[in-house]
């Protein structure tokens, strides 16, 4: 149910378990650069749609997925030469960014805008995952669905939803604060949160 990968060196066969969960439609908790996460293969509609359950979220708010690099990317939303360059300057790292979906993303994950949010975290667990794996993960944090309360440990994320997820990966402690989402539609950046990450760049300093 837990199993623990050395979050600066994770071991190729961990990884591999990881990677086999996700490819047989479970549901994982893994450790990113902001809080722990929940996720599925960004390909399966059924394993997306226990996480909405689970989450007790509503479809018309998509979540946010991880790409291995900016290749990556490109493959699952339009990139312009703007988007292109500042996502350049800033992955990996603490960031969702907001760009229009292309044709590989399924409708389940679009907003009716047709917009999609897209992490690179700096965490060499989840991009090993993501790597390896070959397709996105969805990426929504691990929170308590009664409350929103982050779920903070691997320990406190299996007594709160460890009946829903098939494999949870410990990775030690993680930084405890949600990312900056900064919308790049139009190439008109707009900072629509706050978080981890310095979003000096979209405020002229």
């Amino acid at each position: 149910m837990i199993l623990e990968i050395n979050p600066k060196h994770p071991e190729p066969r961990k990884i591999q378990k990881v990677v086999e969960v996700l490819a047989d439609g479970g549901i994982i908790a893994y450790p990113t650069d902001t809080y722990y996460g929940i996720g599925c293969d960004l390909l399966n509609k059924t394993s997306i749609e226990k996480i909405y359950q689970l989450k007790r979220r509503s479809t018309n708010q998509p979540f946010s997925f991880i790409c291995s690099d900016l290749k990556n990317i490109s493959e699952y939303a339009q990139v312009t030469n703007y988007a292109y360059k500042t996502m350049k300057r800033l992955l990996p790292g603490p960031y969702t960014f907001v760009l229009e979906g292309s044709r590989l993303v399924p409708k389940i994950m679009l907003t009716k805008r047709h917009t999609v949010g897209i992490r690179v975290p700096d965490h060499a667990i989840c991009l090993a995952i993501v790597h390896e794996f070959g397709h996105p993960v969805i990426s929504t944090s691990a929170s308590d669905p009664e409350n929103g309360q982050i779920l903070a440990t691997p320990q406190e994320i299996k007594e709160r939803l460890g009946h829903a997820i098939d494999l949870i990966v410990d990775g030690g402690p993680t930084a405890g604060k949600p990312s900056s989402v900064i919308s790049l539609i139009d190439d008109n950046p707009e900072v629509l949160r706050e978080g981890s990450g310095d979003i000096g760049l979209f405020r002229g300093e």
